[in-house]
């Protein structure tokens, strides 16, 4: 008999809080078997277990080895879930240019923001973690890229975001390209102090961000 869909999310979502991979990699093969939806599943279960997380993490019950613990058994899920999401048929694919800037190495979020946007029909250049900030610049360059995608969790590099977008400034090409921020200590202010194009918390709401700024630009 098939569950609700919405005990099944809660299962994902509490196998990755309390860092059960089992639980977690179970709900996930019944969503698929019950032929629910893979993004809600990964954004309404997995993401918000790992957002809750957070919340302990920022309290201080939570500390680095935990988190990587709750992280891994999201990751267990996106494994199982990610081949059954419903790719955009969009014709035209926007490309964008995504990374985690230099001195930081949490990439947890920045690898749902990709996941997400492949999902969405992006054709998505991913440089990682820990990117040297001339490279964003270059990289949208080199693949044609209408949006930038800076990420951080520290707030030690979040300046490096700022140096992005300078960068484009010095190059006169500052309007070629829209940058939108995230992370941990990121917030809308932050991202109108430095001039970028905009700033989303999670990664539902960067997809929603990306399309419209986008949309906007072909406008």
């Amino acid at each position: 008999m098939t569950r609700e869909r919405g005990d099944i999310l809660k299962d994902l979502m509490d196998g990755v809080f309390l860092m059960n991979e089992e639980l977690v990699i179970k709900a996930a093969n019944e969503i698929v078997a019950a032929g629910y939806d893979a993004y809600d599943a990964i954004n309404n279960g997995l993401i918000a277990g790992m957002n809750q997380a957070g919340v302990l993490f920022d309290k201080e019950e939570y500390f680095v080895p935990e988190l990587l613990i709750c992280s891994d058994a999201m990751y267990a899920g996106i494994e199982i879930l990610r081949p059954h999401l419903k790719v955009s048929d969009a014709r035209e694919k926007h490309k964008v240019v995504i990374g985690v800037v230099e001195g930081d190495t949490h990439d947890i979020g920045k690898n749902l923001v990709k996941i997400m946007m492949d999902a969405a029909g992006f054709e998505v250049h991913d440089l990682g973690r820990n990117v040297p900030l001339a490279s964003f610049v270059e990289k949208a360059k080199e693949v044609g890229a209408k949006l930038i995608c800076l990420s951080t969790l520290m707030t030690t590099t979040m300046d490096g975001m700022s140096t992005v977008i300078e960068m484009l400034k010095e190059e006169g090409i500052r309007d070629a390209y829209k940058v939108i921020i995230g992370g941990g200590p990121i917030s809308q202010a932050f991202a109108s102090k430095i001039g970028a194009d905009g700033y989303a918390d999670n990664a539902a709401g960067a997809i929603r961000l990306a399309n419209n700024l986008l949309v906007k630009a072909a406008a």
